[in-house]
């Protein structure tokens, strides 16, 4: 079923149906499914809206967040940061959990800067962020073979194949069961998180994959993870595994 004709029946089914995870050689990216026009916007960096928060990440890396602290550049030298973003989460030892990149981005502010934390979905972390990301650009998605990180995953897991909310859908009903089919007029993606933080055109700005990800369950119905709850990193350690090896394409661009 195609387009308008992708009934509520389908629907239900969607959120019901048991699904397997997408086998490696059968992984794409939502830049497969958008149009050309939207494609062209993301490979241009001089298009792509989203190097306007790659360009404010790069001021922000090299000054210093208050008077007499480090600048991020003071530690981690141009190019060192290449390949971050392709493992993360990971684990963080003094936290004893596994921390997203903004969670990275924010637990060295504290520590080593002596700065507060940025506020999630602020234009100043989504630009650090999307500035670090950016380094990784291209390469493979690489989760760390870290056994600490395996609980988180599973839980991930869970939450992606478990039916949530009103409408008792669940993210593995349309992403791994449907996905390439439409729901109206839109595309179904696999819903992989390789081009995050990115620009949406029905955002009007950049956006972090958490951000998605409270989207997607209140359009189930469903209560939203906190932002930095144990839950949504356990979900993005999921997403992040279930994607790789697709390349990093932060900024990506999405309709």
């Amino acid at each position: 079923m195609r387009g308008p004709a992708l009934s509520g029946v389908f629907l239900l089914l969607a959120g019901l149906a048991a699904a397997q995870e997408i086998p490696f050689p059968e992984r794409r990216s939502g830049r497969d499914q958008m149009a050309p026009e939207t494609r062209a916007m993301q490979a241009d960096d001089e298009a792509n809206p989203g190097m306007l928060w790659v360009l404010d990440g790069a001021d922000l890396f090299a000054r210093a967040p208050t008077p007499g602290a480090p600048a991020c550049a003071a530690c981690h030298e141009a190019g060192a940061l290449r390949g971050v973003a392709a493992r993360y989460p990971a684990w963080d030892e003094a936290e004893a959990r596994p921390v997203d990149l903004e969670g990275r981005i924010n637990l060295c502010r504290t520590r080593h800067q002596g700065a507060a934390p940025l506020p999630r979905e602020g234009r100043d972390l989504l630009a650090l962020t999307a500035y670090i990301a950016n380094q990784s650009r291209g390469l493979p998605i690489a989760p760390p073979a870290d056994s600490r990180l395996d609980p988180a995953r599973a839980t991930g897991r869970a939450l992606f194949e478990r039916p949530l909310g009103q409408l008792r859908f669940s993210c593995a009903g349309c992403h791994d069961a449907h996905w390439g089919r439409h729901l109206g007029a839109a595309p179904i993606p696999q819903g992989h998180p390789n081009g995050y933080p990115l620009y949406r055109l029905e955002w009007q700005g950049l956006g972090s994959l958490q951000r998605r990800l409270r989207n997607c369950l209140a359009g189930m119905r469903a209560e939203p993870f906190a932002p930095d709850s144990p839950e949504a990193t356990a979900l993005a350690l999921y997403l992040m595994q279930r994607a790789a090896p697709l390349p990093v394409e932060t900024p990506a661009v999405r309709p």
